[in-house]
């Protein structure tokens, strides 16, 4: 499964800090992107959460 990009959900604010060079590098990313430095991080991961929970099921059958 690829990383693709999804259309916004609700969302509530959290406050989360970064290494500097981890901005410097989504920041990079997405630039001439039509996404937001939020929006990337929110997809990030949920297809870690997605890859974990397969992961999770393979180990389990």
């Amino acid at each position: 499964m690829s990383f693709q990009l999804k259309p916004k959900k609700q969302t509530e604010n959290k406050t989360i800090r970064f290494p500097q060079d981890l901005v410097n590098e989504i920041e990079k990313y997405i630039q001439n992107k039509d996404v937001t430095f939020s929006r990337f991080v929110i997809q990030a991961c949920e297809y870690v959460l997605e890859d974990i929970e397969k992961d999770k099921n393979k180990h389990t059958n």
